[in-house]
């Protein structure tokens, strides 16, 4: 038995631990894509299908393992219908590592991303007092020109006072989506796709329910403010942040977001994205 397994042992090359060392990591980077998804509980059936089939197989119950074996090649078939939302994520995400592209966001400097933090975050407050709905959506890697081919273009600089104006219920372009890219608004009225899914759609509305469903299709970070309630959140991977109404927590929320700490550390301390834009605007100043 020591002989055999030293002899395995021996067969073993190099070629052999990278193959399996790659493996794991394709099945971990997909295991993390699936982590929270409804895909994940889908495969921890197939998993128990496929013990009972090798239970069939050894205690030889034919029809059993006939019907499972017919079970599974059907299940090979739909996967892919049924994975779709998740299989594109995850592709989209392997295409997002930096290797051909680089987010808007990312390009800034710090000292741009100050006045990019206090204009959003003051017109995100003041568009919740005021009780008016908004739908914000900060692209990054992921490109989002098939959705501001469906609004109206502007190509302006960020301003508060732009960004409250357009979701002003009196004038034409509230009714949908702004998209950003780095410091510059692309376009408004921008019309999203909608979250199909009944949890989401007894708990939020129309806006909220777009918020997810870009979110989880791209890398972009939304911010939406409830014409109901006035309350601000952030979505991003399909998931949305606590409820905010304070000025002060939206900026640390974008500053969390957007202020990359790696990039940072040569500033000093980064445990506080607020004191590293405190810093920032006591340089500029």
């Amino acid at each position: 038995m020591t002989a055999s397994a030293f002899h395995y042992l021996n067969q073993i090359e190099l070629s052999d631990l990278l193959d399996i060392f790659l493996v794991f990591l394709t099945l971990r980077y997909l295991l993390g894509q699936l982590q929270g998804t409804r895909a994940l509980q889908i495969l921890q059936g197939v998993a128990v299908v496929l013990m009972m089939l090798l239970l069939a197989h050894q205690a030889k119950l034919q029809t059993l393992s006939w019907l499972l074996n017919w079970f599974l090649v059907s299940v090979a078939f739909v996967l892919p219908l049924i994975f779709q939302p998740e299989l594109r994520r995850a592709l989209m995400r392997l295409g997002q590592q930096g290797m051909l592209t680089s987010s808007p966001l990312a390009r800034m400097d710090k000292e741009e991303l100050v006045p990019l933090i206090d204009e959003l975050s003051y017109a995100a407050y003041q568009l919740g007092q005021a009780r008016m709905g908004a739908l914000i959506v900060l692209e990054r890697e992921t490109g989002l020109k098939e959705y501001t081919e469906r609004g109206q273009a502007l190509d302006s600089l960020i301003s508060s006072k732009l960004l409250i104006s357009i979701f002003n219920p009196k004038t034409p372009l509230h009714d949908g989506a702004v998209i950003i890219r780095g410091s510059r608004i692309l376009a408004a009225a921008c019309i999203l796709d909608s979250f199909h899914d009944q949890d989401a759609e007894d708990r939020f509305g129309t806006r909220h329910r777009a918020a997810l469903s870009v979110s989880s299709q791209t890398d972009c970070l939304v911010l939406v403010v409830s014409e109901e309630t006035g309350q601000i959140r952030f979505a991003q991977d399909g998931k949305f942040t606590r409820p905010l109404e304070e000025e002060g927590d939206i900026k640390k929320m974008l500053a969390q977001y957007l202020v990359n700490p790696t990039n940072l550390a040569s500033r000093g301390s980064i445990s506080n994205p607020i004191q590293v834009l405190k810093n920032l605007r006591t340089k500029k100043s």
